[in-house]
């Protein structure tokens, strides 16, 4: 079974790639000769994915009038548009289930490059509340996100949080509309024994800032 939908981070003001952000939206700066939300659109049609949910704040119709209705990669696009500031990425969520559905969906931050096959991840969470892609700790997160070991959150050393994941609707069932961010929401689950994982050892960038930015474009074109 495959995931049917997706939602793509995308509504973040990018305050840390200023100057670049301030005409131009993170998930459209290029990185490998591409958009950063391009790239992620091409893996999730590869994968077979065919719905996705894009939130919206700042410069957000010059994503809608890149993407458009998402036909060049055989993809229908609903776009979530929220208010000024955003909602954070657990608020995005919910404000978007009613375009996700009832069933579980997919999550990619627009701010990461990685080689990540979508096609390693769960067709189902078995139960549990949510599936993370968790990655190396990267020199800017040393101390890691959530702890890892045998594929199972809560135990282990702590790894960094990719930005992908699968998640049940019913993560945010009992969390009421409003500007919430993500991490607070997946600590529960985490700690409820709800949450399980997998350890990506290939290519991942974060690209937040200007130097993260930078350093990734120069290694993907093979510079070191």
């Amino acid at each position: 079974m495959k995931i049917a939908r997706a939602m793509i981070f995308a509504a973040g003001r990018g305050e840390r790639l200023r100057p670049l952000t301030d005409t131009v939206p993170k998930a459209l700066i290029e990185v490998a000769g591409k958009p950063l939300i391009v790239h992620h659109l091409e893996r999730l049609s590869a994968y077979g994915i065919r719905q996705v949910v894009i939130n919206l704040d700042w410069l957000g119709d010059q994503i809608m009038d890149a993407l458009g209705d998402g036909s060049r990669w055989g993809l229908g696009i609903d776009y979530s548009r929220e208010p000024e500031g955003a909602l954070e990425t657990a608020g995005g969520i919910i404000q978007a289930l009613p375009l996700l559905g009832r069933q579980p969906f997919m999550v990619i931050s627009a701010d990461i490059y990685t080689d990540f096959s979508l096609k390693r991840l769960p067709g189902t969470l078995s139960g549990k509340l949510a599936h993370l892609v968790l990655v190396d700790n990267p020199p800017h997160n040393r101390s890691g996100d959530f702890p890892f070991s045998d594929g199972l959150l809560g135990h282990g050393e702590k790894l960094t949080f990719s930005g992908i994941a699968v998640l049940s609707p019913d993560l945010f069932s009992e969390l009421a509309p409003g500007r919430r961010a993500l991490r607070p929401v997946l600590e529960r689950a985490v700690a409820a024994g709800q949450a399980g994982g997998q350890h990506h050892a290939g290519v991942w960038h974060d690209v937040g800032t200007a130097g993260r930015l930078a350093c990734a474009n120069a290694a993907l074109s093979g510079r070191r």
